[in-house]
């Protein structure tokens, strides 16, 4: 619920005529917006966006906030690297402007936000393994840890919190 082809009136009738709490991935629809180039991703489209979906009634969102980018080098060696659609977009993002996540680095703001809409968050395992030799490496329990201390943030702004995982082995 977060791409394709009129997605804004697709998702607003899904969350009208579904039974069951609906969820996105925001970074998506925000990628969408620069035409597919993560490096032209910026804090502001990713706010708009993760507003526009909270304003029309989204009730948890996926944030990848726990690729930091001193974890994107742990993941150089692993045989299928990183498999997160979400976490690479990300981690992309940090490798070609050499900077924090900004999805970590506004983390308050977007509790802030979320809490404003009553807006869960699904923290997103971007660094979950994609085989099993690729698991339970540094990089996965680096995020992990980080998705714990996010988990304690949140729950400081007073928003609920899933933390995905394991992964897909």
């Amino acid at each position: 619920l977060s791409t394709g082809k009129n997605i804004h009136e697709t998702r607003e009738w899904i969350i009208r005529n579904s039974p069951v709490p609906i969820g996105t991935v925001p970074i998506y629809q925000a990628l969408e917006k620069v035409d597919g180039v993560a490096e032209n991703l910026t804090w502001e489209i990713f706010k708009d966006t993760l507003i526009e979906q909270a304003e029309q009634g989204v009730d948890y969102f996926t944030i990848h906030a726990g690729v930091l980018l001193r974890y994107v080098p742990l993941t150089a060696n692993r045989l299928t690297g990183i498999v997160s659609r979400g976490g690479s977009i990300m981690a992309q993002w940090c490798l070609a402007h050499h900077e924090e996540n900004f999805l970590y680095t506004h983390f308050d703001e977007i509790c802030e936000i979320m809490k404003a809409y009553d807006v869960s968050f699904s923290l997103g395992d971007g660094l979950r393994p994609g085989c099993i030799q690729d698991a339970n490496d540094e990089a996965q329990f680096s995020e992990l840890k980080t998705l714990g201390e996010l988990t304690h943030r949140a729950w400081e702004h007073d928003v609920q919190v899933m933390i995905e995982g394991p992964g897909h082995v």
